[in-house]
């Protein structure tokens, strides 16, 4: 009984010793595949979190006022998840973003808590409108789940290729026959 179990693990063990070596293989290709891939789509939004300043500078009320927009002032800021908004009146009237009411020279901060996409009453736009948009920061452990995907099923297909290219049974016979005889006598 204990021969049969040698003989079966025996008869496996080419198997998984291709097995080891395709995955080691495949970990490495997906490793530099996956690096590369993010490092070419990263954006301005693949940062850490930090502080991010919207000036109000003066005279922007009147320009407002007037229907013209303020230059300074982006129409939309995109934000990633734990960014800090913190907005500067430098113009001698009263602003409010949202829920930050921001008194003339004084400054006001929003922490960007949760992706989400918002459009907040402005009233430094001439749209009286600020769209924002908090997208969720890229962590390591993103990028080591698209290797927990990508690793296993490279493997799978790799090795299931290289038994039809390189069957075993063949192989392991012909160092069988390579083998000189041994004659007792």
């Amino acid at each position: 009984m204990s021969q049969t179990k040698a003989s079966t693990s025996s008869k496996y063990r080419p198997y998984l010793k291709r097995l080891a070596i395709i995955f080691a293989v495949c970990f490495v290709v997906a490793l530099v595949f996956n690096e590369v891939a993010y490092r070419i789509q990263k954006d301005s939004n693949d940062r850490s979190p930090q502080l991010v300043q919207i000036v109000i500078p003066a005279g922007t009320a009147a320009r407002v006022a007037a229907g013209e927009p303020v230059p300074s002032i982006p129409p939309g800021v995109s934000f990633v998840q734990g960014d800090v908004l913190e907005v500067i009146n430098q113009d001698s009237a009263n602003h409010q973003l949202g829920p930050l009411w921001i008194p003339a020279g004084a400054t006001a901060s929003l922490a960007m808590d949760q992706p989400e996409k918002l459009s907040y009453a402005c009233s430094f736009q001439t749209s009286k409108f600020l769209d924002i948009v908090v997208r969720p920061a890229t962590t390591f452990g993103d990028r080591i789940s698209g290797l927990s995907i990508s690793v296993p099923t490279l493997t799978a297909l790799v090795f299931v290729y290289s038994l039809a290219a390189l069957p075993l049974d063949g192989r392991e016979k012909k160092k069988k026959d390579a083998r000189p005889a041994v004659i007792n006598g």
